[in-house]
Protein backbone atom coordinates (compact mmCIF):
# COMPACT_ATOMS: atom_id res chain seq x y z
CA UNK A 1 0.00 0.00 0.00
CA UNK A 2 1.48 3.13 -1.00
CA UNK A 3 2.01 5.68 1.65
CA UNK A 4 -0.35 8.46 1.41
CA UNK A 5 0.95 12.03 0.95
CA UNK A 6 -0.33 14.79 3.16
CA UNK A 7 -2.66 16.96 1.31
CA UNK A 8 -0.94 19.93 -0.30
CA UNK A 9 -2.32 23.37 0.16
CA UNK A 10 -3.01 25.12 -3.02
CA UNK A 11 -0.71 27.95 -3.81
CA UNK A 12 -2.01 31.42 -3.38
CA UNK A 13 -2.72 33.52 -6.28
CA UNK A 14 0.64 35.30 -5.75
CA UNK A 15 2.57 32.03 -5.81
CA UNK A 16 3.34 32.00 -2.06
CA UNK A 17 2.07 29.36 0.32
CA UNK A 18 -1.12 30.26 2.10
CA UNK A 19 -0.79 31.22 5.74
CA UNK A 20 -0.45 28.20 7.96
CA UNK A 21 -0.48 27.69 11.66
CA UNK A 22 3.21 28.64 12.02
CA UNK A 23 3.54 31.39 9.51
CA UNK A 24 2.49 34.99 9.30
CA UNK A 25 2.00 37.37 6.48
CA UNK A 26 5.27 39.00 7.37
CA UNK A 27 7.36 35.91 6.77
CA UNK A 28 8.85 33.21 8.93
CA UNK A 29 9.64 35.61 11.82
CA UNK A 30 6.38 35.79 13.68
CA UNK A 31 5.37 38.89 15.59
CA UNK A 32 5.41 37.85 19.24
CA UNK A 33 4.07 39.65 22.26
CA UNK A 34 7.32 41.75 22.68
CA UNK A 35 8.13 42.19 19.03
CA UNK A 36 7.48 44.81 16.47
CA UNK A 37 7.34 44.44 12.69
CA UNK A 38 10.92 44.16 11.51
CA UNK A 39 11.98 41.42 13.93
CA UNK A 40 13.52 41.38 17.35
CA UNK A 41 16.25 43.94 17.78
CA UNK A 42 15.39 45.74 14.63
CA UNK A 43 15.90 49.41 14.03
CA UNK A 44 13.93 51.62 16.41
CA UNK A 45 13.02 48.84 18.75
CA UNK A 46 12.66 50.03 22.35
CA UNK A 47 14.20 48.24 25.30
CA UNK A 48 12.14 46.30 27.75
CA UNK A 49 11.81 49.34 30.20
CA UNK A 50 10.24 51.99 27.96
CA UNK A 51 11.47 55.42 26.72
CA UNK A 52 14.62 57.14 28.30
CA UNK A 53 13.90 60.37 30.39
CA UNK A 54 14.23 63.80 28.75
CA UNK A 55 17.17 66.01 29.75
CA UNK A 56 16.82 69.68 30.80
CA UNK A 57 18.51 72.22 28.59
CA UNK A 58 21.53 73.76 30.33
CA UNK A 59 21.15 77.15 28.70
CA UNK A 60 17.59 77.36 30.03
CA UNK A 61 18.93 76.88 33.56
CA UNK A 62 21.58 79.53 32.94
CA UNK A 63 18.92 81.95 31.68
CA UNK A 64 16.89 81.53 34.88
CA UNK A 65 19.91 81.99 37.14
CA UNK A 66 21.01 85.11 35.23
CA UNK A 67 17.52 86.54 35.46
CA UNK A 68 17.40 86.02 39.24
CA UNK A 69 20.89 87.26 40.05
CA UNK A 70 20.52 90.41 37.94
CA UNK A 71 24.27 91.00 37.77
CA UNK A 72 24.14 91.00 33.93
CA UNK A 73 20.45 91.47 33.05
CA UNK A 74 20.74 91.05 29.22
CA UNK A 75 22.58 87.74 29.68
CA UNK A 76 19.38 85.96 30.76
CA UNK A 77 17.58 87.09 27.60
CA UNK A 78 20.45 85.95 25.40
CA UNK A 79 20.71 82.51 26.99
CA UNK A 80 16.96 82.03 26.98
CA UNK A 81 16.71 83.02 23.33
CA UNK A 82 19.33 80.41 22.39
CA UNK A 83 17.79 77.74 24.61
CA UNK A 84 14.23 77.81 23.19
CA UNK A 85 15.03 76.54 19.66
CA UNK A 86 17.42 73.95 21.12
CA UNK A 87 14.66 72.64 23.40
CA UNK A 88 12.24 72.31 20.49
CA UNK A 89 14.76 70.65 18.21
CA UNK A 90 16.13 68.17 20.77
CA UNK A 91 12.92 67.47 22.59
CA UNK A 92 14.45 68.65 25.88
CA UNK A 93 12.79 70.00 29.00
CA UNK A 94 13.33 73.56 30.27
CA UNK A 95 11.05 75.73 28.18
CA UNK A 96 9.49 77.25 31.30
CA UNK A 97 12.91 77.96 32.78
CA UNK A 98 14.06 79.72 29.63
CA UNK A 99 10.92 81.84 29.38
CA UNK A 100 11.11 82.82 33.07
CA UNK A 101 14.76 83.77 32.71
CA UNK A 102 13.97 85.95 29.69
CA UNK A 103 11.15 87.74 31.54
CA UNK A 104 13.23 88.35 34.68
CA UNK A 105 16.17 89.60 32.65
CA UNK A 106 13.90 91.95 30.71
CA UNK A 107 12.47 93.38 33.94
CA UNK A 108 15.96 93.80 35.43
CA UNK A 109 17.20 95.54 32.30
CA UNK A 110 14.27 97.98 32.40
CA UNK A 111 14.81 98.72 36.09
CA UNK A 112 18.51 99.41 35.59
CA UNK A 113 17.74 101.66 32.65
CA UNK A 114 15.27 103.66 34.79
CA UNK A 115 17.80 103.79 37.65
CA UNK A 116 20.52 105.16 35.39
CA UNK A 117 18.15 107.73 33.93
CA UNK A 118 16.95 108.99 37.34
CA UNK A 119 20.30 108.74 39.17
CA UNK A 120 18.96 106.28 41.75
CA UNK A 121 21.66 103.73 40.99
CA UNK A 122 24.37 106.36 41.36
CA UNK A 123 23.01 107.23 44.81
CA UNK A 124 22.92 103.57 45.80
CA UNK A 125 26.48 103.02 44.60
CA UNK A 126 27.64 106.09 46.49
CA UNK A 127 25.91 104.81 49.62
CA UNK A 128 27.52 101.42 49.20
CA UNK A 129 30.95 102.98 48.72
CA UNK A 130 30.43 105.16 51.79
CA UNK A 131 29.51 102.11 53.84
CA UNK A 132 32.55 100.20 52.62
CA UNK A 133 34.78 103.20 53.28
CA UNK A 134 33.42 103.63 56.80
CA UNK A 135 33.88 99.95 57.52
CA UNK A 136 37.46 100.09 56.27
CA UNK A 137 38.13 103.08 58.54
CA UNK A 138 36.79 101.39 61.66
CA UNK A 139 39.64 99.74 63.54
CA UNK A 140 40.65 98.48 66.92
CA UNK A 141 42.56 101.15 68.88
CA UNK A 142 45.52 98.75 68.95
CA UNK A 143 45.70 98.49 65.16
CA UNK A 144 46.13 102.24 64.73
CA UNK A 145 49.36 103.43 63.11
CA UNK A 146 51.55 106.39 64.00
CA UNK A 147 50.22 109.60 62.48
CA UNK A 148 46.63 108.42 62.06
CA UNK A 149 43.85 110.61 63.42
CA UNK A 150 40.69 109.11 64.83
CA UNK A 151 37.32 109.67 66.43
CA UNK A 152 35.95 107.42 69.14
CA UNK A 153 32.33 108.61 69.58
CA UNK A 154 32.85 110.06 73.04
CA UNK A 155 34.72 107.10 74.51
CA UNK A 156 37.59 109.41 75.50
CA UNK A 157 35.47 110.40 78.48
CA UNK A 158 34.23 106.86 79.10
CA UNK A 159 35.94 104.46 81.45
CA UNK A 160 34.79 101.44 79.45
CA UNK A 161 37.26 99.56 77.30
CA UNK A 162 37.29 100.92 73.74
CA UNK A 163 36.87 98.25 71.08
CA UNK A 164 36.93 100.35 67.92
CA UNK A 165 37.65 103.81 66.62
CA UNK A 166 37.12 105.46 63.24
CA UNK A 167 40.06 106.66 61.16
CA UNK A 168 39.56 110.21 59.86
CA UNK A 169 41.59 112.71 57.86
CA UNK A 170 43.75 114.77 60.22
CA UNK A 171 42.64 117.92 58.39
CA UNK A 172 39.08 117.22 59.56
CA UNK A 173 37.88 117.53 63.17
CA UNK A 174 39.04 114.51 65.18
CA UNK A 175 39.34 113.39 68.79
CA UNK A 176 42.91 112.17 68.79
CA UNK A 177 46.13 111.54 66.88
CA UNK A 178 48.31 108.45 67.34
CA UNK A 179 51.88 109.14 68.39
CA UNK A 180 53.20 105.61 68.88
CA UNK A 181 52.77 102.38 70.83
CA UNK A 182 54.67 99.90 72.96
CA UNK A 183 54.15 96.50 74.56
CA UNK A 184 53.99 95.88 78.28
CA UNK A 185 56.73 93.45 79.26
CA UNK A 186 58.03 91.92 82.45
CA UNK A 187 54.65 90.85 83.81
CA UNK A 188 53.66 87.21 84.30
CA UNK A 189 50.05 88.16 85.00
CA UNK A 190 47.72 91.14 84.70
CA UNK A 191 49.56 93.94 86.59
CA UNK A 192 46.39 95.77 87.53
CA UNK A 193 44.89 98.97 86.20
CA UNK A 194 46.89 101.34 88.44
CA UNK A 195 50.25 99.80 87.51
CA UNK A 196 49.32 99.73 83.82
CA UNK A 197 48.25 103.37 83.90
CA UNK A 198 51.47 104.45 85.62
CA UNK A 199 53.61 102.73 82.98
CA UNK A 200 51.44 103.98 80.13
CA UNK A 201 51.49 107.59 81.33
CA UNK A 202 55.26 107.68 81.70
CA UNK A 203 56.07 105.94 78.43
CA UNK A 204 53.44 107.82 76.43
CA UNK A 205 54.69 111.16 77.73
CA UNK A 206 58.12 110.37 76.29
CA UNK A 207 56.65 109.12 73.00
CA UNK A 208 54.40 112.17 72.66
CA UNK A 209 57.25 114.57 73.38
CA UNK A 210 59.30 113.05 70.57
CA UNK A 211 56.28 113.13 68.21
CA UNK A 212 55.40 116.81 68.79
CA UNK A 213 58.67 118.65 69.38
CA UNK A 214 57.03 121.98 68.63
CA UNK A 215 54.93 121.98 71.79
CA UNK A 216 53.63 125.47 71.09
CA UNK A 217 51.76 124.07 68.09
CA UNK A 218 49.77 121.69 70.33
CA UNK A 219 46.46 123.20 71.55
CA UNK A 220 46.28 123.63 75.32
CA UNK A 221 43.35 121.23 75.69
CA UNK A 222 45.14 118.48 73.72
CA UNK A 223 46.91 116.25 76.20
CA UNK A 224 48.67 112.92 76.49
CA UNK A 225 46.22 110.04 76.07
CA UNK A 226 46.55 106.28 75.76
CA UNK A 227 44.62 103.08 75.12
CA UNK A 228 45.78 100.26 77.36
CA UNK A 229 44.81 96.59 77.80
CA UNK A 230 41.96 95.65 80.12
CA UNK A 231 42.03 92.67 82.47
CA UNK A 232 39.81 90.83 79.99
CA UNK A 233 41.87 91.58 76.89
CA UNK A 234 45.04 90.68 78.80
CA UNK A 235 43.78 87.09 79.05
CA UNK A 236 43.65 86.95 75.25
CA UNK A 237 47.24 88.12 74.82
CA UNK A 238 46.72 91.87 74.54
CA UNK A 239 49.85 93.70 75.74
CA UNK A 240 49.81 96.83 73.55
CA UNK A 241 49.54 100.40 74.81
CA UNK A 242 48.67 102.91 72.08
CA UNK A 243 49.77 106.49 72.80
CA UNK A 244 48.04 109.55 71.41
CA UNK A 245 47.35 113.23 71.75
CA UNK A 246 43.64 113.73 72.43
CA UNK A 247 41.38 116.67 73.14
CA UNK A 248 39.61 117.02 76.46
CA UNK A 249 37.13 119.62 75.30
CA UNK A 250 36.05 118.05 72.01
CA UNK A 251 37.68 117.70 68.63
CA UNK A 252 40.57 119.54 67.01
CA UNK A 253 41.74 119.91 63.42
CA UNK A 254 45.16 119.55 61.90
CA UNK A 255 48.06 117.31 62.78
CA UNK A 256 50.23 118.15 65.79
CA UNK A 257 53.14 116.14 64.43
CA UNK A 258 56.50 117.93 64.43
CA UNK A 259 59.46 115.57 64.35
CA UNK A 260 62.27 114.69 61.98
CA UNK A 261 59.73 113.83 59.30
CA UNK A 262 58.28 117.37 59.26
CA UNK A 263 61.02 119.65 60.64
CA UNK A 264 64.25 120.98 59.20
CA UNK A 265 67.52 119.98 60.89
CA UNK A 266 67.87 123.48 62.43
CA UNK A 267 64.31 123.45 63.77
CA UNK A 268 64.75 119.99 65.26
CA UNK A 269 68.05 120.94 66.91
CA UNK A 270 66.56 124.08 68.47
CA UNK A 271 63.52 122.30 69.90
CA UNK A 272 65.53 119.41 71.29
CA UNK A 273 67.79 121.90 73.05
CA UNK A 274 64.99 124.00 74.59
CA UNK A 275 62.21 121.48 75.26
CA UNK A 276 63.82 119.85 78.33
CA UNK A 277 63.45 123.15 80.22
CA UNK A 278 59.72 123.10 79.57
CA UNK A 279 59.40 119.38 80.34
CA UNK A 280 61.25 119.57 83.68
CA UNK A 281 59.48 122.79 84.60
CA UNK A 282 56.13 120.99 84.39
CA UNK A 283 57.37 118.39 86.87
CA UNK A 284 57.77 120.77 89.80
CA UNK A 285 56.73 118.96 93.01
CA UNK A 286 53.23 119.62 94.30
CA UNK A 287 54.52 119.88 97.86
CA UNK A 288 56.27 123.18 98.63
CA UNK A 289 59.82 123.31 100.11
CA UNK A 290 58.47 123.55 103.67
CA UNK A 291 56.71 120.21 103.21
CA UNK A 292 59.33 118.40 101.10
CA UNK A 293 62.57 120.33 100.79
CA UNK A 294 64.58 117.44 99.34
CA UNK A 295 62.16 116.88 96.47
CA UNK A 296 62.20 120.56 95.54
CA UNK A 297 65.99 120.76 95.81
CA UNK A 298 66.34 117.73 93.51
CA UNK A 299 63.92 119.25 91.02
CA UNK A 300 65.80 122.58 90.93
CA UNK A 301 68.95 120.60 90.14
CA UNK A 302 67.14 118.98 87.19
CA UNK A 303 66.07 122.40 85.96
CA UNK A 304 69.66 123.65 86.15
CA UNK A 305 70.83 120.67 84.10
CA UNK A 306 68.14 121.36 81.47
CA UNK A 307 69.18 125.01 81.23
CA UNK A 308 72.87 124.13 80.91
CA UNK A 309 72.00 121.60 78.21
CA UNK A 310 70.04 124.23 76.26
CA UNK A 311 72.93 126.71 76.49
CA UNK A 312 75.36 124.14 75.12
CA UNK A 313 72.98 123.14 72.34
CA UNK A 314 72.43 126.69 71.17
CA UNK A 315 76.11 127.67 71.24
CA UNK A 316 77.36 124.54 69.51
CA UNK A 317 75.30 124.94 66.31
CA UNK A 318 75.58 127.14 63.23
CA UNK A 319 72.23 128.90 62.88
CA UNK A 320 70.93 130.11 59.51
CA UNK A 321 70.18 133.67 58.44
CA UNK A 322 67.38 135.35 60.37
CA UNK A 323 67.74 133.04 63.37
CA UNK A 324 71.42 133.77 64.12
CA UNK A 325 71.01 136.94 66.20
CA UNK A 326 67.92 135.94 68.22
CA UNK A 327 69.40 132.55 69.05
CA UNK A 328 72.59 134.21 70.31
CA UNK A 329 70.50 136.59 72.46
CA UNK A 330 68.57 133.67 73.89
CA UNK A 331 71.80 131.88 74.80
CA UNK A 332 72.96 134.95 76.76
CA UNK A 333 69.65 135.04 78.66
CA UNK A 334 70.07 131.39 79.55
CA UNK A 335 73.60 132.10 80.83
CA UNK A 336 72.15 134.61 83.30
CA UNK A 337 69.34 132.25 84.27
CA UNK A 338 71.78 129.41 84.92
CA UNK A 339 73.57 131.47 87.55
CA UNK A 340 70.33 132.07 89.46
CA UNK A 341 69.19 128.45 89.24
CA UNK A 342 72.57 127.29 90.46
CA UNK A 343 72.03 129.29 93.65
CA UNK A 344 68.53 127.84 94.03
CA UNK A 345 69.77 124.28 93.56
CA UNK A 346 72.46 124.91 96.17
CA UNK A 347 70.01 126.00 98.90
CA UNK A 348 70.65 124.39 102.26
CA UNK A 349 67.13 124.68 103.69
CA UNK A 350 63.59 125.73 102.85
CA UNK A 351 64.07 129.36 103.86
CA UNK A 352 67.13 129.76 101.62
CA UNK A 353 65.22 128.04 98.83
CA UNK A 354 62.37 130.51 99.07
CA UNK A 355 64.78 133.44 98.91
CA UNK A 356 66.16 132.30 95.55
CA UNK A 357 62.99 130.81 94.09
CA UNK A 358 61.33 133.90 92.54
CA UNK A 359 64.64 135.31 91.32
CA UNK A 360 65.43 132.08 89.49
CA UNK A 361 62.07 131.99 87.70
CA UNK A 362 62.28 135.67 86.76
CA UNK A 363 65.72 135.14 85.19
CA UNK A 364 64.41 132.44 82.89
CA UNK A 365 63.17 133.86 79.52
CA UNK A 366 59.39 133.68 79.75
CA UNK A 367 58.91 133.19 76.02
CA UNK A 368 61.83 130.75 75.72
CA UNK A 369 63.01 132.38 72.52
CA UNK A 370 59.92 133.54 70.58
CA UNK A 371 62.08 135.69 68.28
CA UNK A 372 64.42 132.77 67.60
CA UNK A 373 61.38 130.63 66.80
CA UNK A 374 60.19 133.25 64.34
CA UNK A 375 63.56 133.24 62.61
CA UNK A 376 63.45 129.45 62.32
CA UNK A 377 59.88 129.32 61.03
CA UNK A 378 58.48 127.65 64.15
CA UNK A 379 55.33 128.46 66.08
CA UNK A 380 56.21 131.67 67.94
CA UNK A 381 53.06 132.13 70.03
CA UNK A 382 52.24 130.15 73.13
CA UNK A 383 48.83 128.45 72.85
CA UNK A 384 46.25 130.12 75.06
CA UNK A 385 43.21 128.41 76.48
CA UNK A 386 40.00 130.00 75.24
CA UNK A 387 37.76 131.48 77.87
CA UNK A 388 34.18 130.13 78.12
CA UNK A 389 31.92 131.57 75.47
CA UNK A 390 34.75 132.74 73.22
CA UNK A 391 34.85 131.68 69.58
CA UNK A 392 37.77 130.70 67.43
Amino acid sequence: MEPTQPPQQPPSSQGWPAPGPYTSPGGPYASGPYGQPGGPGGPGAPGPYGQPPRTTNGLAIGALVSGIVCCLPPLGMILGGIALPQIKKRGQAGKGLAVTGIVLSLVSTLLIGIGLATGAIGSAVDGFREGVDQASRTKSPFSLRVGQCFGDDGKLEDEDYATDVEIVDCAEPHDGEVTGSFKLTGYDKWPGESETEAVAEKRCETINSAYALDTWAVPVDVLVYYYMPSSRSWRYGDRTVTCAYASEGGSFSGSVRSDASTLTADQEHFLKALNPIETVGNREPDADPDEDFEANKAWSGEMLAAIDGARAGLKGHDWPGASTAPVAALAEELDAAARKWRKLAGSTDADAYWEEYETAWDALPQDLGAKARTGLGLTDTLPVEESPGSSA
